[in-house]
């Protein structure tokens, strides 16, 4: 995957296909954002035209918000839609979880089918940042595909 990614929420804008097909134009990887109550069907005609799905596991706004449970249903409904898209010849795409993401969680967060994920204040809100990181990396060796 190239460096340059560029995500966007559906509802800001009109025309999300022409969006993603823009910031692919200009060179670089183009993502969707989902919010905790924002729908997948925004999906349905973009697929091939994705490098990256994102999903809010919180409400955007401010750091150290508790992750969302519910956001494990909707990753797993993704990872259903990514799975069906490759399968079917599609461009292999990334999922990633934003908010809340810590060590006694990333791992029923990957088993739902997320292979990226953001971690703000479970990492710099500790004084040993290597020991939390070397956490999150022993939970997601122990994940099962």
């Amino acid at each position: 995957m190239g460096a340059n990614i560029i995500s966007v929420h559906p509802e800001g804008t009109d025309h999300l296909d022409r969006t993603l097909g823009l910031i692919r134009d200009q060179g670089c990887q183009a993502g969707v954002v989902f919010n905790p109550g924002t729908p997948l069907n925004w999906l349905d005609h973009v697929m091939n035209r994705i490098d990256l799905i994102l999903i809010m596991s919180v409400n955007p706004g401010f750091g150290g918000q508790s992750f969302i449970p519910e956001a494990l249903n909707k990753i797993r409904a993704v990872r259903q839609r990514i799975d069906a898209h490759v399968q079917a010849g599609g461009q292999p795409i990334r999922l990633e979880v934003d908010g809340g993401v810590k060590g006694s969680n990333i791992r029923e967060i990957a088993q739902a089918g997320a292979d990226t994920f953001v971690a703000g204040s479970a990492i710099f809100g500790q004084p040993d940042y290597k020991a939390v990181i070397d956490h999150m990396r022993t939970e997601l060796a122990g994940v099962q595909k």
